[in-house]
């Protein structure tokens, strides 16, 4: 007759962590020996030590660092908000970012707000609760509750392309230059020779988007042409798709400015696959952003590049600033990317 199988001396009890207790019992120590051994600059003997990674490596354990972090004025998170990280690039952003907080060793906390309307300041200031190091704030709305408790707790709040937080509360800013980006997309149709031309904005229409429209509106009316300006829908590859059906069958329309890669790409794919024209033969089309989809052989966008290494090196400044330092504010040039959407 078969008994209960023995647990293993020193083994964790099935259904939780392996805990240092169990890795003290099974090397024969203290506890107060395990958490030294994996703690930099703690002193254990060689010989202790080296039981001590032996029975930690047998039984599969790994340090609790939010335990850590309850005795360190900084951890080692750091709170990522993004409220559209399925866009090219915004996804590539964060890509770019958790890579380099990976290399500095530190750790990315991301939170979702893809439904920012129904989020809670609430539920956003539980990234505080993981004693994050900063909030990084990638995309999206940023409550004004998140910046008071930011402040009350010393946490410094970096923001990307966001404008400057209200009631006086302080962040590290990192803007591009979006007007001077608007200005190079109208420079750029113009030369083309468009002299019709529409801007899809999309309906979100914050401080950047509206920056980067205003810029090409100003440009345009200088050279006296016309500009639609389409302000419907989300920040999406489906509002250029939308704006496209219906800015495209006007006649003349041979110009169109998207504020960002995603809105542009939902134009150029209408444009070449549903209605039949042709690009830029038909209609010249421009972005803004650079996303890594954009340089695609099937779409080849012409487009404002926000280099993505200069956000992130940016931002990694930021982060590293000391607590006590004032306000950072960091500009990111744009250029123009020449590709096969305007002639």
């Amino acid at each position: 007759m078969m008994g209960k199988e023995r647990q293993k001396p020193g083994a964790a009890p099935s259904g939780r962590f392996v805990s240092a207790s169990d890795v003290a019992e099974r090397a024969g120590v203290s506890r107060s020996a395990v958490s030294r051994t994996f703690t930099p600059g703690s002193q254990v003997s060689s010989a202790v030590r080296c039981r001590i990674i032996a029975a930690a490596e047998a039984l599969g354990y790994r340090v609790n660092r939010l335990a850590q972090t309850l005795h360190q004025d900084r951890s080692d998170l750091v709170g990522v908000i993004g409220g559209n990280v399925s866009s090219p690039y915004i996804a590539a952003q964060l890509d770019a970012l958790s890579a380099a907080l990976h290399q500095r060793k530190l750790q990315c906390l991301l939170m979702n707000t893809r439904n920012s309307d129904k989020e809670s300041p609430d539920e956003l200031a539980r990234l505080l609760d993981y004693r994050v190091r900063n909030v990084v704030v990638l995309s999206g709305a940023v409550p004004d509750e998140l910046i008071r408790l930011c402040a009350q707790n010393s946490v410094r709040m970096v923001l990307i392309n966001r404008p400057s937080p209200p009631d006086g509360a302080t962040a590290d800013l990192i803007l591009a230059d979006s007007a001077k980006g608007g200005r190079l997309a109208a420079d750029r149709l113009i030369a083309a020779g468009c002299r019709n031309v529409a801007v899809v904005v999309s309906g979100s229409r914050t401080s950047v988007k509206i920056a980067r429209a205003d810029a090409f509106c100003t440009i345009m009316a200088e050279h006296g042409i016309p500009v639609i300006q389409w302000t419907n829908g989300a920040n999406s590859y489906q509002t250029g798709v939308e704006a496209a059906r219906a800015l495209l069958p006007r006649a003349g329309l041979d110009g169109i400015f998207g504020v960002t890669d995603e809105i542009a790409l939902g134009v150029l794919n209408t444009a070449r696959f549903e209605l039949g024209l042709s690009v830029p033969a038909d209609v010249s089309v421009i972005g803004f952003d650079d996303a890594p989809i954009s340089s695609w052989k099937s779409h080849d966008l012409t487009t404002i590049s926000q280099p993505i290494d200069a956000l992130t090196r940016a931002t990694i400044k930021a982060i590293e600033l000391p607590l006590d330092a004032p306000p950072a504010w960091f500009e990111i040039p744009v250029e123009l990317i020449e590709r096969g959407t305007i002639s």
